[in-house]
């Protein structure tokens, strides 16, 4: 589409706004002084209010924002009619009052305009709720055709989304998953004056990123030079000034100013309060780890603790069983000394045992009957030796199981506790 602003002159339309409110005529006088005034802008459009007063003083200004922003010729507008003005330099007793800008296009569409340089963080939701509220427009009985189609148009001194900036982003309804466009009946727009170096050629081809430097502008000399660029521009430029020199809109601008100053030093605390609270979160978090390594740690060193037990336990049970192998082969020995001497003693008593053996074979078989019950009174002491030595090992295993139970247990509940305190 060619841009046409250069080339035509555009007619306003009949405003809804009052005739001496309505000031599209520049006298030659303002002009002049324009011209030679330098130096710092008392205010410029990132006031909401000298948005306000300069779209609503100069119809002209207004249709050629609007042509830019939708991509518009002037042949196209037929009408541009602000349906909600209000009265310049008026006293306002609210700092919370609404400027956005009601706009009535072509008596086809509805425009909302509105300036916001404080990020209040819910500017989504609130430009999709002003975005409802002026499509939701009929009165009972009318017909959905006659429905007239909604564009929220913002300008934010902030970036929205930061993951993805964008100087002029358009969004509308569509299917998510193939991107077909629903409808053109309702569509958000948002303009990042923050980051005009993002302005695309279609941007520029339409002069966005000019009113966007011109709202940003904060000396005369850089708003002559834009003025110098577009009459739509001059004509905003000189109907900055007058509203400049306009005491009323002066103080109001001051008042907006002092309410965003307020509401900037009532930011500033918010976030100072928020990286205090982010500060505390990770000084907790750090005392929380700190904690959980030292629980480690004493867990550790506890299991190292059982383990070493259990070692030595196996080692008392290794030299019990050794000592008691070395008691058996002792006993062994011992018993088999105690027969070599038996034998011994028999072979040198045999000739005498042999003579006495009939006298003596009762004692004989006596003798042999009580060495036989010595020996399994003998075996029957080894035998509960034995069963005392397993029974002292099996009390040890289960005291050395308890012990890995409660440590487990332990553990269960220090785990637990843990994750309490992370997780409240």
């Amino acid at each position: 589409m060619k841009h046409s602003l250069h080339t035509e002159t555009c007619h306003p339309a009949p405003s809804a706004i009052s005739d001496h409110q309505t000031m599209s005529e520049t006298p030659p006088l303002y002009n002049y002084e324009f011209w030679d005034a330098s130096g710092q802008i008392p205010y410029n459009m990132t006031n909401d209010y000298m948005f306000r007063a300069v779209l609503q003083s100069n119809n002209k200004v207004l249709r050629g924002l609007i042509c830019s922003l939708l991509h518009l010729s002037e042949q196209e507008v037929i009408s541009v009619e602000i349906t909600n003005p209000i009265i310049l330099g008026e006293t306002v007793t609210d700092k919370e009052f609404r400027l956005d800008i009601n706009v009535n296009l072509n008596n086809h569409t509805l425009i909302n305009l509105e300036m916001q340089i404080a990020n209040k963080l819910n500017w989504r939701e609130r430009s999709v709720m002003y975005l409802c509220r002026s499509f939701d427009h009929l009165s009972h009985g009318q017909n959905y055709s006659e429905t007239k189609s909604a564009i929220h148009i913002g300008f934010l001194d902030y970036t929205l989304f930061n993951e993805r900036p964008e100087f002029y982003a358009s969004y509308k309804l569509i299917n998510v998953k193939n991107h077909q466009k629903y409808s053109d009946s309702l569509t958000l727009n948002v303009v990042d004056l923050s980051r005009i170096d993002l302005a695309t050629a279609e941007d520029k081809h339409y002069h966005i990123h000019e009113w966007a430097l011109l709202f940003k502008s904060t000396t005369w000399e850089e708003i002559k030079m834009l003025a110098s660029k577009d009459e739509y521009l001059q004509e905003a430029s000189e109907t900055i000034f007058r509203m400049s020199a306009d005491d009323l809109v002066r103080k109001r601008c001051r008042d907006r100013e002092e309410y965003y100053q307020d509401l900037r030093n009532y930011e500033r605390k918010i976030e100072l309060d928020r990286i205090e609270h982010e500060q505390d979160i990770r000084n907790y978090k750090l005392k929380i780890e700190q904690e959980r390594l030292e629980h480690e740690q004493d867990i550790r060193d506890y299991k190292q603790k059982i383990e070493q037990d259990r070692l030595e336990h196996e080692q008392d049970i290794r030299d019990y069983k050794q000592k008691i192998e070395q008691d058996r082969l002792e006993h062994e020995q011992d018993i088999r000394d105690y027969k070599q001497k038996i034998e011994q003693n028999r072979l040198e008593h045999e000739q005498k045992i042999e003579q006495e053996r009939l006298e003596h074979e009762q004692d004989i078989r006596d003798y042999k009957q009580k060495i036989e019950q010595d020996r399994l009174e003998h075996e029957q002491k080894i035998e509960q030796d034995r069963l005392a030595h397993e029974q002292a090992i099996a009390e040890k295993d289960a005291l050395i199981r308890q012990l890995l139970a409660e440590n487990e247990a332990l553990k269960k509940q220090e785990i637990f506790s843990t994750m309490h305190v992370v997780h409240p």
